[in-house]
């Protein structure tokens, strides 16, 4: 299980603050003080009121777009059950990339997890490429009360930074980065560039890509065949291959 206590200790501070039982957490890595203290000063504040038996969100400050670690929630209904988050780190394979994360609030927060997976496919060693799902410790048994969602947020972006390929959530990703740290980076930026909105991407894979869809393949399809099989065309024909003769 991949702790977040490590990486939130290298820029971040996550737990609730004391003022008034509004949680406080500071992003580093801004661009200037001054651009620290107007994000101080413009960063949203999400409250509900408590009622009995009725789900909750602490009150909990959210940085803005000002600063340079980018984090997004929307609501996705009233109760605050739902959320939509979105996460983009700088200096990553993912830079520049829209990944929406799915957030349920369960009605015991926040004295348990909210559940949070990606929506957005992404090629990380520590998050599903196919289900979205994450290995990180405070999304489970290391969870405590005085964190917020903001500390499940930051600690995403930074495991986006840092993978930790040797507690992986997906087996065949963690191998490429360990084997081919070159070829996973190429990989998951290429993903970026379909799935998250990259605008780069690599000519070389993009033209395997086509080539296969050329012969009729899913584009979806010959994606994750050509990035579990190390870009070779071949044993990914292959693979693409055994699975339509399986459909039938």
């Amino acid at each position: 299980m991949v702790k977040a206590s490590g990486k939130l200790a290298d820029g971040f501070s996550g737990e609730r603050g004391g003022r008034g039982g509004i949680g406080s957490v500071r992003v580093l890595g801004c661009e200037s003080p001054r651009e620290e203290a107007v994000e101080e000063e413009v960063a949203g504040v999400v409250a509900v009121a408590e009622e009995a038996g009725t789900n909750q969100l602490r009150a909990e400050t959210w940085p803005t777009s000002r600063c340079k670690n980018q984090i997004k929630v929307d609501l996705v209904d009233e109760n605050f059950t739902e959320l939509r988050g979105e996460i983009g780190p700088p200096d990553t394979p993912y830079e520049e990339g829209r990944y929406q994360l799915e957030i349920t609030i369960p009605a015991t927060y926040p004295f348990n997890p909210p559940k949070v997976r990606f929506i957005t496919k992404i090629w990380h060693p520590n998050i599903s490429s196919v289900t979205g799902a994450i290995c990180l410790d405070i999304l489970k048994d290391q969870w405590a009360a005085a964190m917020t969602l903001r500390t499940v947020l930051l600690s995403l972006q930074a495991l986006l930074a840092a993978a930790e390929p040797d507690d992986p959530q997906d087996a065949v990703v963690a191998n490429q980065y360990k084997q081919n740290p070159e070829m996973f980076k190429q990989t998951a930026r290429l993903r970026a560039h379909v799935y998250a909105g990259v605008p780069v991407s690599s000519p070389e894979y993009t033209k395997k890509i086509e080539n296969l869809c050329a012969m009729g393949f899913d584009r979806n399809a010959v994606i994750v065949a050509l990035s579990s099989k190390s870009w070779d065309v071949e044993t990914a024909t292959e693979l693409l291959l055994s699975n339509s003769q399986n459909c039938f």
